[in-house]
């Protein structure tokens, strides 16, 4: 006996009326009536009445009560990302905007970013922006590797800044901005450490790793395991890359860290910097987007403008950085 697999049938947009699909985006988004409906400027009833029509458009409760309050069901789930993608969409579409012309535009870019790479990214960024496009703004969100994605699916993010996975997903472009490598910090007046730093010191010491998620390993420890070395002792794990600086300034401890983070507080925080006293793999800096903007002009100048900023950090780190070199180990 032959299954035959039906094909899903076609959905009539002329039966549906647009506004339930602004509802159904405002009540996904809050998983609240009362809220979604202020978020829309609709009564509280009139949402209710909307939603009574959604589920039976959809053949789904959408909205169920949970421990604490109402809860999306599987299927509301699934369609969050593309419907906030498809209204995005048709708002671009019907939006009147003119060519983008960067001195005179008046918009807002958000980039999703982990707070390091905004540190290098931002101050060129904002240097750039004052000079070449003064009416356009940015906003930062604050983003892991596993999420960017979504972020890009949803419209969220216009460009995410991140050290992806080689394959960052359909639909999704990727550009290399920089390699970054490592530097080892200890405080000036360390007890321990002078001019130089070998190997023996620095399996000696106890050590500072940003640790984002809070567990797993660095690439020190990868690189020790390699050569058949001894487990160093971490001390402190800290989840921001900013802060790790000043733990190590205020403390004994030594951290290895990438090389333009450690530019950036060298000297306000009185770093002694050195070359690791034996190989760490660098790693690649990647910005991100989705196919959907790789034509577009604003898009565009977006992506230079990223890049650009990040060049202009690494010539003014190249040039002010002090780096002294480990005998050979």
């Amino acid at each position: 006996m032959h299954h035959v697999h039906e094909t899903p049938a076609e959905v009539d947009l002329s039966g549906i009326n647009l506004n339930l699909m602004v509802a159904l985006e405002a009540l996904l988004q809050e998983a609240h009536v009362t809220r979604a409906a202020a978020r829309v400027g609709l009564t509280q009833s009139a949402m209710s009445h909307a939603l009574a029509q959604l589920r039976e458009l959809l053949g789904d409760a959408l909205l169920i009560r949970g421990r604490g309050g109402m809860v999306l069901t599987p299927r509301a789930e699934q369609l969050v990302a593309p419907l906030r993608r498809g209204l995005a969409e048709l708002r671009r579409a019907l939006r009147h905007e003119p060519p983008f012309e960067p001195a005179t535009a008046s918009r807002r870019f958000t980039v999703a970013t982990r707070d390091y790479f905004g540190s290098v990214l931002l101050p060129g960024a904002l240097e750039l922006l004052g000079r070449e496009a003064p009416g356009v703004d940015l906003s930062v969100l604050h983003v892991e590797s596993s999420t960017y994605p979504a972020l890009l699916e949803t419209g969220e993010a216009d460009l995410v800044v991140v050290t992806p996975p080689v394959e960052s997903g359909p639909g999704l472009r990727q550009q290399k901005l920089f390699t970054e490598d490592f530097v080892c910090v200890v405080r000036k007046d360390h007890p321990t450490v002078r001019r130089t730093l070998d190997l023996d010191t620095y399996l000696k010491l106890s050590h500072v790793l940003i640790s984002p998620r809070g567990d797993g390993v660095g690439a020190v420890d990868v690189a020790l395991e390699k050569r058949g070395l001894p487990p160093r002792r971490i001390a402190v794990r800290v989840p921001y890359f900013l802060i790790a600086p000043l733990v190590v300034s205020r403390s004994d401890h030594i951290l290895t860290a990438p090389r333009r983070l450690i530019a950036t507080f060298s000297e306000a925080y009185a770093l002694q910097v050195f070359t690791p006293p034996l190989p760490v793999r660098p790693f690649d800096i990647f910005q991100v987007w989705h196919d959907r903007f790789d034509a577009d002009p604003a898009h565009q100048w977006l992506r230079g403008l990223v890049a650009r900023a990040v060049n202009a950090g690494s010539e003014s780190t190249q040039s002010s950085r002090r780096v002294r070199r480990a005998p050979a180990s």
